[in-house]
């Protein structure tokens, strides 16, 4: 039994690295070589667009090679679809093949953790009934794991666009009351801030884009607020969106934004302070009382001990 279980581990071992290696290392295809040749062949503004769109990591080329067949067999719904891109979308993640990359790491997680779990049972001498519930519980973590994945990337990416739209918000001001217009004014924001909050900058960069290439300045903003999902983010584009269209001063209208929008982040580092007390609670309770206790009450606890031995 254990020679046998010994073989067939070496052959699904060799199976899964030769089959990594040939979706890693095997020959691309016509259209790639001629794209290829078209980017190497001028130095151009018009030859750097290919060469960019072929510039991809192998670990980026093996999922999405990985996740194609793996999508067909559990092809999401339509709605599914949409709100699973949305939330990659607030990830950062805009790529069209990013939902299925996730979907894909999704069944494989589905899989691997089990078959994990039963390998190690199968080595240890165990019988696949006795560890039915461990098998359940990986699968359980293979199917929860990537979405609390997604979910922590999405609030971390959230926070960081809220901590940046206060500077943002502050040179946008002063930007504009320096005579620059909305759109120059983004752009400029977005340079400056590009070394300290890139996200934010990220995604100005993206909204100054649509505009020139000529989509309308409200459907950009609103794009902007779809995008990131920030309630703070969504109220600005809102704001803007009303200035320009009732044609009112834009950077009055900024700077009272911006006040409102500093006196919420002192509220909430205030309702966060607030917040510290009861969540030092339950570490102080599980962890430095009992101790205390034990070093004070210890010896005198010793020395009842002896007293009642002695008597």
């Amino acid at each position: 039994m254990i020679f046998f279980i010994t073989i067939s581990t070496f052959v699904c071992i060799m199976l899964g690295a030769l089959a990594a290696y040939w979706l890693m290392f095997r020959p691309p295809s016509a259209a790639t070589e001629r794209l290829k040749r078209m980017g190497d062949g001028s130095g151009g503004a018009v030859a750097s667009a290919p060469s960019a769109l072929i510039e991809e990591s192998s670990v980026a080329a093996l999922a999405e090679r990985v996740a194609t067949p793996l999508s067909r067999l559990a092809p999401p719904s339509a709605a599914e679809a949409k709100k699973l891109q949305k939330l990659l979308m607030h990830a950062g993640y805009r790529s069209p093949n990013a939902a299925v990359v996730y979907r894909a790491l999704q069944l494989l997680s589905l899989a691997f953790f089990p078959a994990v779990v039963a390998l190690v049972c199968a080595v240890m001498g165990r019988p696949l009934g006795s560890a039915a519930l461990w098998i359940l519980a990986a699968f359980v973590a293979g199917f929860a794991l990537p979405r609390y994945t997604l979910r922590r990337m999405i609030r971390s990416r959230q926070q960081r666009l809220q901590w940046g739209l206060a500077d943002a918000l502050d040179l946008l001001v002063v930007s504009i009351e320096a005579g620059l217009g909305l759109n120059a004014a983004l752009i400029r924001v977005g340079e400056e801030l590009k070394e300290v909050h890139p996200d934010i900058c990220e995604e100005l960069t993206m909204t100054n884009m649509e505009i020139r290439v000529g989509r309308d300045r409200a459907e950009a903003l609103r794009n902007l607020a779809e995008r990131t999902g920030v309630e703070d983010l969504r109220s600005l584009c809102g704001m803007l969106i009303q200035a320009d269209r009732f044609g009112t001063s834009i950077a009055r209208a900024v700077r009272v934004y911006a006040d409102s929008l500093r006196t919420k982040r002192r509220q909430r580092a205030e309702q966060a302070a607030q917040k510290a007390a009861v969540k030092l609670l339950f570490p102080l309770a599980c962890f430095l009382f009992p101790v205390l206790f034990i070093v004070l009450l210890g010896p005198a606890f010793i020395n009842l001990m002896d007293t009642f031995a002695q008597m």
